[in-house]
């Protein structure tokens, strides 16, 4: 890569990410943490906003932009093909979303390009979410981007009904369903709830601050320890560094299947204990695609 380019990148990655240590950048650009340090000390004399310093990490500062990149026929396809799959399996107002930014993409595409992303050959069957699902799975995910508790009326799989208060920390997706982890104020500790078990919800006006070990870093922690005691961590799936929720005013979207994306953006931590999920008995779904439940929060 020239260096050129690498300096590009490196703006992109810092853009992008809230904080982006030196190891972070070097691995993902395949140099040395060195050689980030003195890109990075370039970019800023040449007047890039970068703020940060070498050992705690690089967040751009607020305002700078760059100018617009036109897509590759590849990067092309693949929106195209993210979207197709998204569409039928996130909630309504996203895929609407989804398909709108798309529709923009493709406006501005040169025709080569457009033609060749309008005829991928890639498609994926719809597993049949429910309009009241979809509604749920949209609602829960405002009230998490907001930070709002909710008052849920959840039926498990035996049928028992219950009412909760909890704070919305993320959603997951399994394959052919969703689940809500959440801390529950009832039982002081993670639960997590099939989206489509959610029989009502009320998005109440009272909002939650992060406390220690009550945030989603700490639910992944927790499920980390939980399989190194079974013996069943995998380093290269790990499921216990995601990024931190951004905050309302700061100063400056566990399974195999999205363990790889989230393992990459933040170094990990260790914790002991055992999160434990509202979902009743195991369900009977192919392995790596099933909701967890109490005995195995990864459904395996």
């Amino acid at each position: 890569m020239r260096r050129a380019d690498r300096l590009f990148r490196i703006v992109e990655l810092v853009r992008g990410r809230r904080l982006s240590t030196a190891a972070w950048l070097a691995e993902r650009l395949e140099v040395s943490e060195r050689t980030i340090y003195r890109d990075v000390a370039d970019l800023i004399a040449q007047g890039v906003p970068i703020e940060g310093e070498a050992g705690v990490g690089y967040r751009m500062g607020a305002g700078y932009e760059l100018p617009p990149l036109m897509f590759s026929r590849a990067e092309a396809q693949a929106l195209v093909a993210v979207v197709r799959m998204a569409r039928d399996r996130i909630g309504s107002i996203q895929a609407q979303a989804a398909e709108n930014a798309l529709g923009k993409i493709m406006s501005v595409l040169p025709p080569a390009e457009r033609a060749a992303a309008e005829r991928l050959q890639l498609y994926a069957p719809t597993y049949g979410f429910d309009d009241m699902t979809r509604h749920m799975l949209d609602s829960v995910m405002a009230a998490t981007e907001m930070r709002r508790k909710l008052r849920l009326q959840y039926e498990t799989e035996g049928g028992d009904g219950s009412e909760r208060i909890v704070r919305p920390l993320g959603t997951l997706y399994w394959g052919r369903a969703w689940t809500l982890v959440a801390w529950c104020e009832l039982r002081n500790d993670f639960r997590s709830f099939r989206i489509d078990r959610i029989q009502a919800l009320d998005t109440l006006g009272e909002t939650w601050r992060d406390e220690p070990e009550q945030t989603l870093q700490a639910y992944f922690r927790r499920e980390r320890a939980r399989m190194e005691a079974c013996g069943e961590y995998e380093p290269a799936l790990d499921p216990s560094s995601v990024p931190r929720a951004p905050r309302p005013a700061p100063a400056g979207g566990m399974a195999r299947d999205i363990a790889r994306d989230i393992a990459r953006d933040t170094s990990s931590h260790t914790s002991t204990g055992h999160a434990s999920s509202e979902d009743g008995g195991p369900q009977h779904r192919p392995q790596d695609s099933r909701p967890p439940d109490e005995d195995d929060p990864f459904g395996r």
